[in-house]
């Protein structure tokens, strides 16, 4: 799927444009980059040829959390932009090598961090999980590439598996046949990739029998709700799915928390899904969870710059890193626990307590975390 910025730009974004600033005021990288999305606008349209795209960071620097295209007055879709130069230098093979070598590796392993397709699963041997192929369900529990092999977040999915396993929830797992959702990829620019991915799991999924979604990640979540031409599948996000359980009464809080935590809103879910209530209620829910809630939440929430490539993108950004900014927030409101519902965000917030040192005040975990914690 081969996309012209030039033309781009002309059709969607020349005519609608005012040149007000919003998109680059509002942008939350813009103090640690060259990103100025309303003069790249201009210079997209008026320079021939482009002015040495694949050689400026700001271009890698972006992490589609769409706070600019979301707050534009005329609904300019600046991240439809971004992607599409991405696209176009992708297609002359203009891309940093990190990023090259994530697209190869979906391309071939299924994941961008190139690990074994084979080993896929290997965190969820001890739990009992039905496996498709082996087994069946209607429910399909898509766990997601960094849930399947980062560490740190395979303690996620494990916990949503015991979680679901307790409540009664019938469901199974892909296994090795599960591949990459492509949200990332397409983020990247390469939207063949991305095209081919969500046709060839479109199709795996009704030839299993798939009739409903779980996803653990926001990003797999947004992919398969509004970027999946023929899917036509309800999909939720786990957060919808706890909450359903903890109201018809299938899940039980055993245990009190006895903590005080604050929350993160993953761009993917809040921002550009408006999924806002659902990990709230869940806090709420949680026995003697003191919830205290951030200045900048659900639709003014700070990116952590976990998306649009950047967990394989290097460099592009300077200075003090939002993930770190965002874990000060967590500290100066008194919060011992900072939860949010997305493995990118997880997993830089658990690098920026490292790193600025704060380990020793807060802790960070997802919110299955802390629901697996109190129902056991």
């Amino acid at each position: 799927m081969k996309i012209d910025p030039k033309t781009f730009t002309k059709d969607y974004l020349l005519h609608l444009c005012i040149q007000c600033g919003t998109c680059t005021g509002g942008c939350p990288v813009k103090y640690r980059s060259p990103l100025n999305m309303r003069r790249l606008v201009r210079e997209t349209y008026f320079t021939d040829p482009f002015p040495s795209l694949s050689k400026r960071a700001e271009i890698w620097a972006c992490t589609t959390c769409s706070t600019c295209s979301l707050r534009c007055p005329s609904g300019v879709k600046n991240v439809e932009l971004l992607m599409a130069i991405r696209n176009y230098l992708a297609n002359k093979g203009e891309v940093p090598s990190t990023i090259r070598d994530a697209l190869e590796n979906t391309l071939m392993q299924g994941n961008p961090w190139g690990r074994f397709r084979d080993r896929r699963a290997d965190w969820a041997k001890a739990l009992g999980v039905k496996i498709f192929g082996e087994a069946t369900s209607e429910t399909l529990f898509y766990v997601g590439c960094a849930p399947s092999y980062d560490p740190r977040v395979q303690r996620v999915a494990t916990a949503l598996v015991k979680i679901f396993q307790n409540a009664g929830v019938d469901f199974a797992i892909l296994g090795k046949k599960e591949s990459c959702c492509g949200n990332e990829i397409r983020r990247m620019g390469e939207q063949a990739l991305f095209k081919k991915l969500a046709k060839d799991n479109t199709i795996l999924f009704k030839k299993l029998g798939i009739k409903k979604i779980i996803t653990t990640s926001p990003h797999c979540y947004n992919a398969f709700q509004n970027e999946y031409p023929d899917l036509n599948l309800p999909v939720q996000h786990y957060t919808q799915v706890l909450v359903h359980l903890i109201e018809t009464g299938h899940l039980h809080f055993s245990k009190e928390l006895g903590t005080s935590v604050t929350y993160h809103d993953p761009c993917f879910l809040g921002k550009q899904n408006k999924v806002f209530e659902e990990p709230r209620k869940i806090l709420a829910s949680i026995p003697q969870c003191e919830f205290m809630e951030m200045e900048r939440s659900r639709e003014r929430s700070l990116c952590c710059e976990g998306g649009g490539g950047r967990m394989w993108a290097e460099g592009g950004t300077e200075g003090k890193r939002n993930a770190e900014i965002r874990i000060r927030e967590a500290v100066s409101l008194g919060a011992k626990t900072l939860a949010t519902a997305c493995p990118f965000c997880l997993l830089t917030f658990e690098d920026s307590v490292k790193t600025s040192g704060l380990a020793d005040q807060i802790a960070v975990k997802d919110i299955a975390e802390l629901v697996d914690e109190t129902t056991k």
